[in-house]
């Protein structure tokens, strides 16, 4: 398993609405960043669209990324075939291995029988170009529906990606999360957060926290998720609280980074120095 950041681990510094930055960060800038702070792997998911680049674009975020020894991964959301499609051809001419996907967008959210057919039906397109789509754990299916759509697809070309907080939004933990999806997981989302009642006492916030600092077990995640042997990333993702302004959560949000990645190299099992530079 190899450490990585992506476009969710600076969600705020990439931009979110209502939220503008002033200079938001690129995919060169995180292919940057992946090689300052000394990780292998980088994920530039749904919020930083690959499709919004050209050809040339494409090629030249690849030769960056091969020059500082990143390796590329990809993200979208949605499963419609003309759409995965089109991924799956950035992942080629990236040399992306993996393809994550959120299943629902808010115009389709598809039965479990349509996830399965539709996923059946890119599994040549991802044999033919060399990668694995790894389906995201979000708020609609619970643990047990997800991994049951994806031993219905049954090909070793579709997995999971496990996200370690997702599922609070189908009334799930990690403990059930794990459970069900780590046999199938083959990429990890790893998001640290800790529960608190609120000050009126009438419910419960949940916020992200820097890895290793919050209520996730990550050692005790890492290590099952090795047993199985099929997980070949983990990626840092935050929710990085919002802090009155916008300059000041970006700044939380980098140092956050800097410490999970610094927690989560010794766990990953991935020194200052295995980064090719």
């Amino acid at each position: 398993m190899e450490l990585g950041i992506g476009s969710y681990s600076c969600t705020w510094a990439v931009g979110v609405p209502g939220y503008p930055p002033a200079w938001p960060m690129s995919a060169m800038d995180l292919v940057d960043l992946a090689d300052e702070v000394g990780v292998g792997v980088l994920q530039i998911a749904d919020n930083l669209p690959l499709v919004g680049l050209s050809e040339s674009e494409l090629d030249a975020l690849r030769d960056a990324a091969a020059a500082r020894g990143v390796n590329l991964e990809a993200g979208t959301r949605g499963i419609g075939r003309e759409h995965l499609t089109r991924y799956i051809a950035i992942c080629r001419r990236l040399g992306a291995r993996l393809l994550r996907v959120v299943v629902d967008t808010e115009d389709d959210r598809p039965e479990p029988a349509e996830v399965v057919a539709r996923l059946r039906a890119v599994v040549p397109a991802l044999a033919s170009a060399g990668v694995v789509l790894a389906v995201e754990n979000h708020d609609r299916f619970v643990a047990g529906r997800l991994a049951d759509i994806v031993r219905r697809v049954d090909s070793d070309r579709v997995g999971v990606c496990l996200d370690t907080v997702n599922s609070f939004g189908a009334l799930e933990g990690p403990d059930v999360v794990m459970d069900a999806l780590a046999p199938l997981t083959v990429n990890l989302h790893v998001k640290d957060f800790t529960i608190s009642r609120l000050g009126h006492m009438m419910g419960f916030a949940i916020e992200g926290r820097p890895a290793g600092r919050g209520r996730l077990d990550v050692p005790e995640l890492l290590n099952r998720l090795e047993t199985h042997g099929r997980c070949a990333s983990a990626i840092l993702e935050l929710w990085t609280p919002y802090q009155g302004t916008l300059e000041e959560t970006v700044r939380l949000e980098r140092a956050w980074l800097d410490d999970s990645v610094a927690y989560l190299k010794g766990l990953v099992g991935q020194g200052e120095d295995s980064n090719t530079h």
